[in-house]
């Protein structure tokens, strides 16, 4: 698959970026855009740093992701500026000076020392939005993350621009790599951790470059929605195989999910087939001026559909939604926004000056509330879980009845299923960026 170059993009991205910047600063009756790229983060008592994580508005304007102590300082018709931390130090290498296609775009102060970016950072504190966290303050440099600004940053970074685009699709690429080399591992009889191990050297990334932790979870593991613990042992059989993993590329994230049966003539493997092809419908349904709130709705009904044909379920979907029942077997919401962050942010906002749009009620995990928009890129997640918790809530609250208990038992032992792409809402309707990267071979 031939994937989009983003250097010749970058231009583009750079005046939206900055078009942005204008009006948000202008909201904010402020002058200056600040941005710290973060600092590291020491463990108490002890001079070992938790893993470094850079600022997503800061790599929002340049692809650098590990870079400590640097700072984007943009005023509105001037260049922004890069102040580049490339410290005299012999116990760390030392980053390498800025260089690529997109340096030509900035000034670029180089400091040796974080403290020296002071000097170089506006005069007027008071006339600055400084986006980032606390532990990124510099003397009198404090993040304020003004709220007129951040929402209407937060908003806009819903609609990415062909340079997030061309980055995301790189990102799919080298994540359907690492699950390709994760389905071997699984069917070769590997363990969670040494499938997490063959993902990663697959994909070229390591625990802490992945955009998340990979969930790779096996049989009864697959129930458990976040499952992390990567057992080192196989199991005695390995019944299922569920793993959500991403991939990062210039910062921007893929999320990914795949589940898949050891014995293709089980019925767990054909309950598989019949989520998959509901999750590719789903998907389809992304397109402008589409409520993802009814997208997940209708997800319910849709997996409820699914449950009935495989007798889970004794009443009709409808039943099963209405009376809360879904949820037992789809306590998720179906995705979320996705891009600087794998959860992105303003998934909930009513507009670029606040608000929120509140979830349905009886939904309290769904991510994103909004109306679809061309730019967006969302996951669609559906899943499908014997979770023993909810099952349980279930019978309590007098749903017994309307579950085949014999049929829940047959299923247990795989766990779950989950099937997750991305999707990007164009002026035509989806483009699934996921499906193509696998289906290249």
């Amino acid at each position: 698959m031939s994937l989009p170059d983003p250097a010749p993009r970058y231009a583009a991205h750079l005046d939206t970026l900055k078009a942005r910047a204008d009006e948000a600063l202008a909201r904010g009756g402020l002058d200056h855009l600040v941005i710290p790229s973060g600092r590291l983060h020491y463990q108490h008592a002890d001079d070992l740093n938790y893993p470094f994580y850079v600022n997503p508005q800061f790599k929002a304007w340049l692809p650098l992701t590990r870079v400590p102590d640097s700072w984007i300082v943009y005023t509105p018709g001037q260049r922004p500026r890069l102040i580049f931390l490339q410290p005299r130090d012999y116990w760390h290498v030392v980053p390498a000076a800025p260089s690529g296609w997109w340096v030509a775009h900035f000034d670029i102060d180089i400091i040796r020392t974080a403290d020296q970016a002071a000097a170089l950072l506006p005069k007027d504190v008071a006339r600055c939005a400084i986006l980032g966290e606390a532990h990124s303050a510099l003397g009198a440099y404090v993040p304020n993350n003004p709220e007129a600004v951040i929402d209407y940053l937060a908003y806009h970074r819903a609609y990415k621009t062909p340079y997030e685009i061309a980055l995301m699709r790189q990102a799919q690429a080298l994540a359907v790599r690492g699950h390709r080399a994760a389905e071997a591992a699984f069917r070769a009889g590997a363990s969670e951790f040494d499938i997490h191990m063959a993902y990663c050297a697959a994909v070229g990334q390591d625990a802490t470059e992945l955009p998340y932790g990979n969930i790779i979870g096996l049989n009864e593991h697959a129930a458990v929605l976040h499952y992390t613990e990567l057992e080192r042992v196989a199991p005695a059989q390995s019944r299922s195989f569920l793993i959500d993993a991403g991939a990062s590329a210039a910062g921007y994230a893929s999320d990914i999910t795949r589940t898949y049966a050891a014995d293709p003539g089980s019925e767990f493997h054909a309950m598989i087939q019949a989520l998959d092809a509901a999750q590719i419908r789903m998907g389809q349904a992304v397109a402008p001026g589409v409520d993802y709130k009814q997208l997940h709705l209708d997800a319910h009904l849709a997996l409820m559909g699914i449950l009935k044909d495989f007798g889970v379920i004794t009443v009709s979907p409808e039943a099963a939604v209405a009376s809360g029942l879904s949820a037992t077997f789809f306590p998720h919401g179906l995705g979320h926004a996705i891009g600087l962050q794998v959860h992105d942010v303003a998934g909930f906002a009513a507009s670029d000056r606040g608000g929120r749009i509140e979830r349905p009620e009886g939904h309290p995990y769904l991510r994103l509330t909004r109306v679809l928009e061309p730019g967006m890129v969302v996951t669609i997640e559906p899943g499908l879980y014997f979770i023993d918790m909810l099952l349980d809530d279930a019978r309590a609250a007098g749903h017994g009845e309307a579950i085949n208990w014999d049929r829940v038992a047959q299923f247990k032992p795989y766990g779950g299923i989950r099937i997750e792409d991305e999707v990007l809402c164009t002026e035509t309707g989806a483009d699934n960026l996921t499906r193509p990267a696998f289906a290249e071979g």
